[in-house]
């Protein structure tokens, strides 16, 4: 028995000395040498391997630098990143738009009607496959899903049971909205005044969204209506705006009766 097992281990020591020997030579003889450029660009990237340029991690966008793509995609870096891509790459600075998610809802635990007591998967996306936590089929479950994909820490649940995002924090990067089963959060420029409807509710029936939740959009029209500028348009059950045309004058904010639409 004893024979057995050593000839066994034996068998295995010689079977992985084989296998590290041919990796090792199959490494030099396929070996590819890396573009030292690649090597300049990942050193001018923040490193927060986010994934809010599009691709996996830094490594991956700066292959995708290096061959000549757009040098303005990590929101993460801002302008001071891009600045160091457009001096290594030897191009023009490019002008980018700081960018900050926000939460299109305000169904909190004391203002939308919970389904009853949930006891599923205390997960976002795991809740939703169970029907949600509330009676809005497109509120803020409440789970924090988005909180714990955020690198940055600018994202934490309020005592309502909704996301907070910490603007000063936040770098646009969209992974959260990404992760959001509802679709709530909405990435909005950082600088310049916009006006946002904050809420997702697409129910056409006023009287379920006024059973559902006490701060949801009724689909009324009266921000249609008073816009002095004609920008808002209700597509698909939520207000719209046109940021070309919308000067953030406040009228719709004055006029909404649940106060869904506001000025950020």
């Amino acid at each position: 028995m004893i024979s057995i097992l050593l000839f066994t281990a034996a068998v295995a020591a010689v079977v992985a000395l084989i296998l590290g020997l041919s990796l090792g030579v199959f490494k030099e003889i396929f070996h590819v040498e890396e573009d030292p450029l690649i090597g300049t660009i990942r050193e001018a990237l923040p490193g927060a391997n986010c994934g809010g340029c599009g691709f996996p991690g830094c490594d991956g966008y700066a292959v995708f630098v290096a061959d000549g793509g757009d040098i303005s995609k990590c929101t993460a870096g801002g302008k001071a990143t891009v600045d160091k891509l457009a001096k290594v790459m030897g191009s023009d600075a490019v002008a980018i738009t700081p960018m900050v998610s926000v939460c299109c809802c305000l169904g909190g635990d004391e203002i939308a009607v919970k389904r009853g007591h949930y006891t599923g998967l205390t997960t976002c996306r795991g809740a939703k496959i169970a029907g949600g936590t509330k009676l809005c089929s497109w509120g803020c479950v409440g789970f924090g899903d988005c909180v714990n994909v955020c690198k940055f820490g600018a994202l934490s649940m309020g005592k309502e049971g909704l996301p907070v995002v910490n603007w000063g924090k936040c770098t646009g990067c969209k992974v959260c909205v990404a992760e959001c089963p509802q679709g709530i959060l909405r990435i909005i420029p950082k600088d310049i005044k916009v006006v946002l409807a904050l809420c997702s509710n697409r129910n056409s029936i006023r009287s379920a969204i006024r059973k559902t939740c006490r701060l949801g959009c009724i689909k009324c029209g009266i921000c249609v209506k008073q816009c002095p500028e004609q920008c808002i348009v209700i597509d698909n059950g939520i207000p719209i705006v046109d940021y070309s045309k919308c000067t953030a004058c406040g009228t719709c904010e004055q006029k909404c009766p649940t106060k869904v639409m506001e000025v950020l």
